[in-house]
């Protein structure tokens, strides 16, 4: 299987005492790092089942003693964190809905302050990298260390073939921030569809994630929050047992010399890359000069929809990715246009 991945299972919600101990007992033999189950559920709307709260509380430590399985939960504010260290909950998220908002993460921190419990963190349910990034220094700065990260994908507007956009580069620029902490992938809110999570599971493996949380119940079609992407423990067995894991280096010394030619190469596109993005933007600020002397507007929405329909018939025509010509090239434009905003 190569090096030993985290494993985070469970159902999303904790329902029953029943149905807590029935699907823990399903997963205690496929080597769980924690047992999760969502006590308090956010819900968008009211009148959904909302979790059972601090009652299951009890059901999980059942969970623990029964199989010897670590157990966490999701906390959303301090009164919940409250209840989880006096019941010795072993790991605790602040979901997506958490992290948009610093008040909250403020409160959770200070709560937290002092403890060695495990702490994860999921992305914020929109694509702001600087709330992530914040939600983790916070909790730095109350002394909390033992941290880890969720990438559960990101919320858009539109129809998509999974539940959240999973913008996997988001996630690697955080990961790059934070390289000693352990980040592990959530397939199953990615997904919204338990199809999916086999290959969004690999594909983060083939990232070199750290490990996987899982949504499993012992009867999916029944569960009262997120059924469709829940697993059950057989389909859950399966999946990690057919995970390619990739190993983080190689002894191989002919791997070794392939790969530092090739880095060598990159270097070097690299160099040619930031001389010719110095070399546009020293063009656009001349640019800006002349409009500025000639009182014209700096933004021209048609000279740019034409730069852009350029650029992606080129570049797709090149075998790259229409999203990433788009990305990169609204990016080179944003940054023109704060150039000449700075000419008078």
């Amino acid at each position: 299987m190569g090096r030993k991945i985290q494993l985070i299972a469970g159902p999303c919600s904790a329902e029953s005492r029943k149905q807590l101990l029935d699907t823990a007992s399903m997963l205690s033999g496929l080597g769980l790092d924690y047992f999760r189950a969502g006590l308090w559920k956010p819900r968008t709307r009211p009148g959904c089942f909302e979790g059972v709260g601090s009652r299951g509380l009890k059901w999980l430590a059942e969970v623990r003693e029964k199989y010897g399985l670590k157990i966490g939960t999701e906390v959303a504010g301090a009164l919940h964190v409250e209840e989880c260290l006096k019941a010795d909950v072993d790991m605790m998220w602040l979901g997506a809905r958490t992290t948009v908002n610093p008040f909250m993460v403020e409160e959770i921190a200070c709560a937290l302050q002092g403890t060695d419990k495990y702490i994860m963190v999921k992305n914020p349910v929109n694509q702001d990298v600087s709330l992530w990034i914040g939600t983790i220094e916070r909790l730095m700065s109350h002394g909390i260390s033992n941290i880890g990260i969720i990438h559960r994908g990101f919320s858009t507007f539109g129809g998509t073939l999974y539940r959240n956009a999973p913008q996997w580069h988001a996630a690697i620029e955080v990961r790059s921030r934070f390289p000693e902490l352990t980040f592990i992938c959530d397939p199953s809110h990615m997904s919204g569809d338990r199809r999916f999570i086999p290959e969004l599971s690999q594909k983060a493996m083939d990232l070199g994630f750290d490990g996987l949380m899982v949504e499993v119940h012992e009867n999916p079609e029944a569960a009262l929050s997120d059924n469709l992407q829940q697993m059950t423990p057989d389909e859950f067995s399966t999946l990690v047992s057919g995970l390619k894991i990739r190993e983080n280096s190689s002894e191989d010394v002919k791997y070794n010399n392939a790969l530092e030619h090739l880095r060598e190469e990159i270097d070097e596109i690299d160099a040619e890359i930031i001389g010719a993005l110095s070399r546009r933007m020293k063009v656009s600020r001349e640019i800006g000069r002349y409009k500025s002397s000639s009182n014209v507007s700096i933004i021209q929405p048609s000279r740019w929809e034409e730069v852009i329909a350029k650029v992606l018939d080129k570049g797709t025509g090149e075998g790259l990715p229409r999203e990433f010509l788009l990305r990169i090239f609204n990016a080179i434009h944003e940054a023109s246009v704060s150039e000449q905003n700075k000419i008078n």
